[in-house]
């Protein structure tokens, strides 16, 4: 028996009390590993005390040296305070764990980038700010995760003030990076050019709000963003202060009104907000539109309704084609900055990233992929080898 005790009746079958995914789980899914060798008394002598003391001695003349001798440039603090785990909403920094063991094995997994979850007993803004620039000396870079909106926004603005090491919430930019790669092939494969497209997006949270920002850098013609109230506007008096930055550079048809009024017309559909679409409203679509329903279980539209109206469908499943995954950008992302020891993660490196990551399937284009797998061996080496020359362009470059 694997499952928590009490989690199933007394009376019930023994087969029906095992669940792979606890016995996947159980002890966590994974551990620290040496490197080096320590074998006998000279490598003890090397490894720790006294061969250690020259490293330290070193670093503490050269600063700079400690991104070849210890793993600091190699690795990633995924630091969560458990507010907004997955479709789980606030469940607290301990049962938020599994998920940051998770995030920590893909990027080992996907980008060769160790990586060490941290759960924080904390929700204060600055108690959270200066507790990971406490802990920053040990690590290369930080990936904020599943920290609510719009907190996260706030958090990660001022650990990028106050940091020399990138600072990247992947609920924001990994989410953006790969929607973007995959609506740029979405546009190609209908023979548009994003210039042209009008997007709406539902979700003014941290990836909606990303994802409108990342749309207008790489030129898309206009988007709505849509939150429970509707249509983000600037003739809007309830919108906080990231709303209405965010009503500042979308929303360029001025309109107003419900999700439903947003969709008449449009050629882009992205949802990021869960809720459902009704199909009344996404028969008002404009002709071959795209359609990328992210929600994770239940899709915002059901793929079998996207399809009566879509060119093209996008979820956030694995079930079906087209998956968003956000594993396919923060992995090579982080390994691209490690590369050149990059001092922040700009929008150039994210552009460069998306660009990337469409790439990959430039010449294998169909309704059904207009993304690549997770586990397509060319992601990583593309994204990174791209972000680490758009890093160096951009002179965020250190090595």
């Amino acid at each position: 028996m694997v499952n928590p005790r009490g989690a199933h009746g007394a009376d019930e079958a023994q087969d029906e009390l095992f669940d792979p995914a606890f016995a996947l789980h159980r002890g966590g899914k994974m551990a620290i590993q040496a490197t080096v060798p320590v074998r006998d008394r000279d490598d003890l002598s090397l490894a720790y005390t006294p061969g250690v003391a020259k490293v330290c001695s070193a670093i503490a003349e050269q600063p700079e040296l400690v991104h070849d001798y210890t793993w600091k440039s190699q690795v990633v603090a995924v630091v969560t305070d458990g507010s907004a785990v997955l479709g789980l909403g606030d469940i607290g920094p301990e049962a938020s764990l599994p998920v940051m063991e998770g995030k920590a094995i893909l990027f080992k997994q996907f980008g060769g980038v160790d990586a060490v979850p941290i759960a924080l007993d904390c929700r204060e803004v600055d108690d959270i700010v200066e507790t990971v620039a406490r802990l920053a000396p040990s690590f290369g870079g930080v990936n904020l995760e599943d920290i609510s909106a719009p907190r996260c926004f706030e958090i990660e603005r001022k650990l990028q003030e106050r940091l020399d090491i990138p600072v990247f919430h992947d609920d924001q930019h990994g989410t953006a990076v790969v929607t973007l790669a995959a609506l740029r092939n979405a546009a190609t494969l209908t023979d548009r050019p994003l210039g042209r497209l009008r997007a709406v997006i539902s979700g003014a949270g941290a990836a909606g709000v990303a994802i409108a920002k990342i749309l207008v850098e790489a030129g898309i013609g206009d988007v709505a963003v849509c939150d429970r109230k509707g249509i983000v506007s600037a003739d809007r008096d309830d919108l906080n202060p990231v709303k209405r930055e965010l009503a500042g550079f979308t929303n360029k048809a001025g309109l107003s009104g419900p999700l439903e009024t947003a969709l008449a017309g449009a050629d882009v559909f992205i949802g990021v907000s869960g809720g459902t679409v009704p199909e009344s409203a996404v028969a008002t679509m404009a002709e071959n539109a795209l359609i990328f329903a992210m929600a994770n279980p239940t899709p915002e539209i059901h793929p079998d309704v996207a399809h009566k109206y879509a060119a093209v469908v996008a979820t956030g499943r694995s079930d079906y084609p087209n998956q968003i995954n956000n594993v396919l950008a923060f992995p090579g992302i982080f390994a691209g900055a490690f590369q050149v020891r990059a001092s922040r993660i700009t929008e150039g490196m994210k552009l460069a990233a998306a660009e990337a990551l469409a790439a990959v399937v430039a010449d294998e284009l169909s309704a059904e992929c207009v993304i690549p797998s997770p586990f397509d061996e060319r992601v990583a080496p593309a994204v990174t080898a791209a972000v680490a020359a758009a890093a160096r362009a951009e002179g965020v470059a250190r090595g």
